[in-house]
């Protein structure tokens, strides 16, 4: 991704072997660059770079320099900016800055600067391979502002003109990143498949593979691909880094916790590649390591994005008021084009954590109000970087933890179900069995979090849902209840209602139940729903009575 050129040749008349040599440099450091990116050690890159720069400031070293700060996880625009105006003072023309720019306006939200960087290329009559792979990447590098339509007219046109002499890998890997924005996961693998014998690396594009199966929800094959990757290089980072996004997503947090400890061993000490592993260990609910990684970077560190990190911590930790404060700070701090939707949603948690012990009830009635229309705006956009209604049920009444699971009662039959389970992830059956006797013990935040595995497992299969809202009444969560049940609720199938009959008539009483001081007509409507199944049910006939009086 970097090309850089070393001319660091005695001052001979060799003619074509001069030539010769110091291309052999340039493409060597390149090379260098694009491996150390790659490999998530942007310290490395960036002092590469910086020597390149320092030995021939060229404009192209001053763009790959640049363009390190936007890969880097969190993007440092100004120091992107700094180092392509540099490269753009050493020529004028240069379209490889240009194009920097003008990534840095779509990284901030700005959609013309697709049109600006279609420009580009067009000025610059598609002639270098190189000007028109920069231009894909850049189409392709941010999650929420990218054009994949054409950024594949340029990566083939980019490709057609590499043939001669070799395609680079990154070439037909970016590729199946433009692909797999796209959304079409075939032409992405057949991309990433030519990539393969062409890579120095082949982790490299064994781990894009595997995310790819992630994303697509093909996690046996995910793991397959995560395998081969750290078969064929142990000390590459980003293959860990989605072994954790793997293990995460099973709820494994003691191997996730080493997967990122793997993934600090082999990334660098830059700051921001800290911060992306101080996210991760929070996303894998492990507060005290993301907040030791997050303080040892802390004041290292400009981007705003730290104050909302530490926001997220202290909500964990249930210090609303130290969430609300570091929150105000990002928001107050941050380009207003990258607050989200979840921005709003975790305000709006914060609000209804401090509304629990707010005593003065005007300024406690604000505050949930408050609370109701930030969480709104984060569902209205569909938002999911939270379950926003379980959160604030948690916040209600306590929610699940691993840590209080392993905290409560167990047996011999849990011990060996948890080792089966953790043998195969995918054995329903086990599964199945390890809540039942986690229910059995009255383990009730074991069972939740099984029966909550068992619905990521079988999205479609409702008794998960009737079985979570089981679990959370016993343990005394009504509110987490009530959505589990009316989860279970919306997903019985039509086909399924007959054989389904009774449980339907407890759930819709539970819900009925658990509602009849806070909102009458919904309980009202759900307890007559409950006698239309079951209208000898005894529970529903006397709360039927009660309210409606």
């Amino acid at each position: 991704m970097k090309d850089i050129m070393i001319m660091n040749v005695k001052k001979i008349a060799l003619g074509a072997a001069v030539v010769f040599f110091a291309g052999l440099a340039s493409a060597q450091t390149l090379q260098d660059g694009i491996n150390s990116i790659d490999s998530d050690k942007y310290a490395q890159a960036k002092i590469n770079f910086t020597e390149m720069v320092a030995k021939a400031p060229t404009a192209e070293n001053y763009f790959y320099l640049g363009n390190t700060y936007l890969k880097q996880g969190e993007p440092d625009y100004a120091k992107a900016i700094e180092s392509f105006n540099k490269g753009l003072a050493v020529d004028s023309k240069s379209y490889l800055n240009k194009i920097g720019l003008a990534t840095v306006k779509l990284g901030k939200g700005d959609k013309g600067a697709v049109a600006e960087i279609q420009k580009i290329v067009a000025d610059s009559r598609e002639k270098d391979a190189e000007v028109l792979f920069r231009a894909a990447e850049a189409l392709t590098l941010f999650e929420k502002n990218n054009a994949p339509d054409a950024a594949i007219q340029f990566l083939t046109k980019a490709i057609e003109k590499a043939e001669k002499k070799g395609v680079p890998a990154h070439y037909y890997y970016t590729l199946g990143d433009a692909y797999r924005i796209k959304r079409a996961p075939g032409e992405a693998m057949s991309a990433y498949d030519k990539a393969l014998p062409l890579a120095k690396n082949k982790a490299s594009v064994y781990t894009r593979m595997a995310t790819l199966w992630m994303a697509a929800q093909q996690w046996q094959q995910a793991k397959q691909s995560l395998d081969k990757a750290i078969g064929v290089d142990a000390t590459y980072a980003p293959a860990y880094k989605a072994l954790a996004s793997y293990d995460i997503r099973y709820q494994e947090n003691a191997k996730a916790t080493q997967d990122l400890i793997n993934y600090t061993k082999y990334a660098d000490e830059d700051p921001y590649t800290q911060l992306e592993i101080s996210k991760l260990y929070f996303t894998n609910e492990d507060y005290a390591n993301s907040k030791i990684v997050l303080d040892k970077i802390f004041d290292k560190i400009d981007d705003p994005i730290k104050f909302k990190l530490r926001a997220y911590q202290s909500y964990a930790d249930g210090n609303y008021a130290d969430a609300k404060q570091n929150m105000d700070t990002f928001i107050s701090q941050a380009e207003k084009t990258r607050l989200q939707p979840a921005d709003q949603g975790l305000q709006g948690l914060i609000a209804a954590g401090l509304a629990k012990t707010e005593t003065d009830a005007a300024k406690k009635s604000a505050l949930m109000t408050e609370s109701q229309q930030k969480i709104a705006i984060a569902k209205a956009a569909k938002d999911e970087t939270m379950k926003w209604d379980i959160e604030l049920a948690n916040i209600a009444g306590g929610g699940a933890s691993q840590a209080e699971a392993e905290k409560g009662p167990t047996t011999p039959e849990i011990e060996a179900l948890k080792k089966k389970v953790a043998a195969n992830k995918e054995d329903s059956d086990a599964l199945f069995k390890l809540a039942t006797a986690y229910q059995d013990a009255k383990n009730w935040n074991g069972a939740v979090l099984t029966w909550q595995k068992m619905s990521a497992l079988l999205p479609d299969w409702a008794p998960a849902y009737y079985s979570q809202g089981y679990s959370y009444q016993q343990a005394g969560n009504n509110d987490a209840a009530k959505l589990a049940y009316e989860k279970f609720i919306s997903t019985v199938k039509p086909a399924d209602k007959e054989a389904n009959k009774q449980t339907l008539a407890y759930a819709y009483f539970a819900v009925a139940y658990m509602n009849k001081d806070s909102d009458a007509a919904k309980a009202k409507d759900y307890v007559a729903k409950s006698l239309q199944l079951d209208p000898t049910y005894q529970d529903a006939v006397k709360l039927n009575a009660e309210i409606n009086k």
